[in-house]
């Protein structure tokens, strides 16, 4: 068997199998508690990483110290932090004369 008849082969059997297995979860009906429990476990798995405001935290992470807070002084300018606009004049090309 050629490596181009064993692909077709093998798509056609993944596509059976996944068109079986959808027309089984048509008739799977679940209860309502069953999505609630499922959603928070999602939400619990996807903000495990932060784990800071959960009571049964036993880790103790460090907690990165926040920059110095500096004052406005009269040193400062008081221009926003982004660049300034650019303008310019557009021109035609001037005619030569050949």
């Amino acid at each position: 068997m050629s490596s181009a008849v064993q692909f077709g082969l093998i798509c056609f059997l993944v596509f059976f199998a996944l068109s079986q297995v959808f027309q089984w979860a048509q008739e799977l009906t679940l209860p309502l508690p069953f999505f609630i429990l499922a959603g928070a476990a999602l939400s619990i798995a996807s903000n495990f990483d932060r784990r800071a405001g959960f009571p049964f935290n036993l880790i103790n992470l460090p907690t990165p110290e926040a920059p110095p807070v500096e004052s406005p002084t009269l040193t400062q300018s008081s221009t926003p932090k982004f660049p300034r606009e650019v303008s310019f004049t557009i021109r035609k090309p001037e005619k030569q004369d050949q």
